[in-house]
């Protein structure tokens, strides 16, 4: 397997599988770690860097979840490869800047992920099409019982698995669900239902995560407390905010269906039409067409084109994706007549 080959294959995110699928893209959850009595990434020298990465891929590769995993130094990749890892969710935005003694293991379902001295010593992720916490859950917690086998962990009786942020704390477990919200957005709720959702102890972030902002109708929950809750408290916590989410986001479908219909078919059709017609297209204007097509689909005003397919163009027509895509790097300009390229020769072979 090299990273090439993620090109022909969808991400787990973009599968359209599991329960409420037509609002739930994507189930994480993401454990952080640290080595006892070794300084943490962003105290640690760089020889203890490397030190600390040679012995967590070590423990990594005898481990069978991996076997046949990528196994990746970020000092050995180009800024696209690194940009392109995030825009497929398996690595995040920090490694990607600071990739020195940093690495990445990666299994070739894309369903696991293992990033090396980001901010702490391991951050250990599972993602699973649809809202499927649990299933997220139970690998991670095998994993994470095998590695503890092989490294011993900072831990404290009072404190919980010690982290580099004060909030991850205790279990240094977050959850998060990855959201599709077009109709609370259209309705105007959206802000009311974030507010609320805030007050819960809940963070809600854009499509990449920690730093970016909501777009294409995209919003990731995840909870904020780690200290004093167990595992499975912090599980039933976001699965109980989510579902109340998700019936506000079936209620304003619904509602739109039969008192705005009219509206509603303008907004799809008008953003499908852009779709297979533009010549040059920006990444953000796609998001948000996208939104809108995938939205058409869920509610059934369109037949003919297959979900998954337009969820993959979410990834497809991201800038690293594009110059992978092309073989070659592409000026801003360029990316932007690709991917409108990219999205007509995808819609019209899927219409014809």
């Amino acid at each position: 397997m090299t990273l090439n080959d993620l090109l022909n294959q969808r991400s787990e995110w973009l599968k359209g599988e599991g329960p409420l699928s037509d609002i739930v893209m994507s189930s994480r959850i993401r454990v952080a770690r640290n080595i006892d009595k070794v300084p943490f990434p962003h105290w640690a020298s760089k020889e203890k860097e490397d030190e600390i990465l040679n012995m967590i891929f070590e423990a990594v590769k005898n481990l069978d979840q991996f076997k046949g995993s990528l196994f990746l130094k970020l000092s050995e990749l180009d800024s696209v490869d690194k940009q392109f890892l995030v825009e497929r969710h398996v690595m995040s935005h920090e490694l990607a800047l600071r990739s020195n003694h940093k690495a990445l293991a990666l299994t070739s379902d894309e369903v696991i992920s293992l990033m090396i001295n980001e901010e702490d010593h391991i951050r250990l992720q599972v993602m699973k099409a649809g809202f499927n916490l649990e299933g997220a859950w139970e690998i991670i917690d095998e994993i994470d019982t095998q590695l503890s086998q092989k490294l011993t962990f900072a831990f404290a009786s009072d404190f919980g698995f010690l982290t580099a942020c004060p909030t991850n704390t205790g279990t240094g477990m977050r959850g998060s669900v990855m959201l599709h919200l077009p109709a609370l957005v259209m309705t105007k709720q959206i802000n009311r239902i974030l507010t609320a959702v805030a007050k819960l102890s809940f963070n809600v972030r854009g499509l990449y995560g920690e730093g970016t902002q909501a777009s294409g109708n995209f919003f990731q929950v995840s909870n904020q407390i780690s200290l004093g809750l167990t595992e499975e408290d912090i599980i039933e916590n976001i699965k109980s905010v989510i579902r109340q989410i998700a019936d506000q986001e079936i209620a304003a479908r619904q509602n739109l269906s039969n008192n705005h219909q009219q509206m509603l078919n303008d907004r799809v059709f008008r953003a499908l039409g852009v779709l297979e017609n533009a010549r040059i297209i920006s990444s953000n204007e796609t998001i948000e067409l996208l939104s809108m097509v995938r939205l058409g689909i869920d509610v059934g005003l369109i037949k003919d084109l297959d979900k998954q397919q337009i969820s993959e163009l979410f990834v497809l027509t991201q800038p690293a994706h594009l110059q992978k895509i092309s073989g070659k790097r592409l000026s801003p300009t360029e990316r932007d007549e690709r991917r409108a390229a990219l999205i007509r020769e995808k819609l019209i072979n899927k219409l014809s």
